[in-house]
């Protein structure tokens, strides 16, 4: 593991105080990252539709799958004609890159809300940097998915520059499921993006509702979340006592409800 300087360690404890300071202080009103549904279930994104603090929405094909979608472009059109005013990203799956360009223009048809959802690199780990650079040229509005390191975004900055509004999905939870904290890993994201007004950040893939509080500390654009972290809100600013007597009754219920004995 490697050792921080104590100017890292001054910086990452900066962090930390700023993120925990703002989920005590903040109500859901005063933020400033947008937050995005992530799933594929019709009936919950419907659900969150309504919630006024969703932005937009995110989707892949394996959320698709663990929801029994089987038509795909059945599917995406149905969910548009639904949800036509918030972004929602569509991923390809093709694995060559003429699969993933051509789907990639057909996606894009959709609805003048939606983003192609584009991996980092194909299946063989070959960069899709070039795909990226033709599609802004094309005017194909992306959401590069997949990445986990801040080369990766240097990268597809560098494709996007140039082109209409795009977004950057760094899948942060998947960097602490490592052992590493990911805010410092964003907060650089931040930095790498900030030149450049067309290209938004999203702090994909969050393990808590703590995460939503990180991504504004820092000024993250976006950030994704399941629907339960998202039922989570109601729990935003909630007295800790009361939590704490709502958890006793609940072990106690249960274990009553359990009828065991000893």
């Amino acid at each position: 593991m490697a050792i921080l300087s104590g100017t890292a360690v001054e910086r990452q404890a900066r962090l930390e105080r700023k993120t925990s300071a703002a989920a005590e202080r903040k109500p859901l009103s005063a933020l400033s990252v947008k937050i995005y549904a992530d799933g594929a279930d019709k009936s919950v994104m419907l659900e969150m539709y309504a919630n006024p603090h969703i932005a937009g929405f995110t989707t892949n094909p394996t959320l698709m799958r663990k929801s029994g979608v089987n038509d795909y472009r059945a599917f995406a059109q149905d969910i548009l004609e639904h949800i036509p005013d918030r972004p929602i990203s569509f991923e390809v799956f093709a694995d060559d890159f003429a699969g993933m360009e051509r789907q990639a223009a057909e996606i894009a048809s959709w609805g003048n809300n939606v983003l192609v959802k584009i991996p980092i690199t194909n299946t063989h780990g070959e960069s899709s940097a070039r795909l990226l650079r033709r599609l802004a040229r094309s005017g194909i509005r992306v959401n590069v998915t997949a990445l986990l390191t801040l080369e990766q975004v240097r990268k597809a900055k560098e494709c996007l520059a140039d082109g209409p509004p795009a977004k950057i999905s760094v899948f942060a939870g998947r960097i602490a499921d490592t052992g590493r904290d990911p805010v410092p890993v964003m907060a650089a994201a931040v930095e790498l993006l900030r030149p450049y007004p067309n290209l938004e950040l999203i702090w994909a893939s969050p393990r808590e509702l703590l995460n939503i509080f990180q991504a504004d500390a820092i000024g993250c654009h976006i950030i994704t979340a399941t629907p339960d972290i998202l039922r989570k809100l109601e729990l935003v600013g909630k007295d800790l006592r009361e939590y704490s007597l709502e958890t006793v009754r609940m072990f106690y219920e249960d274990a009553r409800k359990a009828e065991y004995r000893l």
